[in-house]
């Protein structure tokens, strides 16, 4: 099986999981579809959240108030250790290095790494 193969193999399965929660939501008698919070901070390591590391040094009591009212899942990785490749995996679902920026950050004054196109 070829790399574009599995990944389309896997978007499918991903795609089979989200439809099937949304059914078992529907099917619990509300209706309700789950809210659904992506949070994606820069230089914040897991015990900066104070719901996380009680002992932290700057108390976090919103992101608490998320964390205490919700599912939190804390086992993640990111794509690549900066910003830009990491937002530009997350928006198009492709891996980071495909683009043209084989190093660094994009800059405010810099061309979008997304393509016009979609592709």
């Amino acid at each position: 099986m070829n790399e574009r193969n599995y990944i389309r193999s896997i978007s499918i399965v991903v795609v089979i999981l989200v439809f099937s929660g949304y059914t078992a939501v529907a099917k619990d008698g509300t209706g309700t579809l789950p809210n659904i919070v992506y949070i994606l901070a820069d230089d914040m390591g897991y015990g900066d959240v104070s719901a996380l590391n009680p002992e932290s040094m700057i108390q976090t009591p919103n992101i608490d108030r998320l964390a205490s009212e919700g599912m939190n899942f804390t086992d993640a990785h990111s794509g690549s250790s900066v910003c830009t490749p990491t937002r530009y995996g997350i928006l198009t679902g492709r891996y980071c290095w495909r683009t043209r920026l084989k190093r660094a950050v994009l800059w405010n004054y810099d061309n979008s790494l997304m393509e016009p196109n979609g592709k």
